[in-house]
């Protein structure tokens, strides 16, 4: 089992910065590909980006530009440094991994509780 933490979220006025980050925790295990999405209010769950293990990055359009996906595999622990923040990135933002037992070729797939990012104009 890995479980996934984020941190980072909060109250930041629009065209500030906030970076957040998800550490994973567990026995025996290694990453896989990990992403950030994101939830607003009465909208799905929409992807934000993504980052493979070998440092391959995907943003979805309306961030690109503006916000950086990494990952420190020393640390288990990906971030997303977010600039230029609009009022319209508000949402919870979730963390997402996939992961495997040593020794096992199965990737499961982990989710954070969420952490909640708020821009005010």
């Amino acid at each position: 089992q890995v479980q996934l933490v984020e941190s980072g979220g909060g109250l930041v006025q629009a065209g500030g910065s906030l970076r957040l980050s998800c550490a994973a925790s567990g026995s025996s295990f290694r990453l896989n590909a990990m992403g950030w999405y994101r939830q607003a209010p009465g909208k799905q769950r929409e992807l934000v980006a993504t980052i493979t293990s070998a440092g391959t990055t995907s943003y979805a359009d309306s961030v690109k530009g503006r916000f950086t996906i990494s990952r420190d595999d020393a640390k288990n622990t990906v971030y997303l440094q977010m600039n230029s923040l609009k009022p319209e990135d508000t949402a919870v933002y979730y963390c997402n991994a996939g992961a495997r037992r040593l020794g096992s070729p199965r990737v499961l797939d982990y989710w954070g509780q969420g952490t909640q990012v708020t821009v005010s104009s």
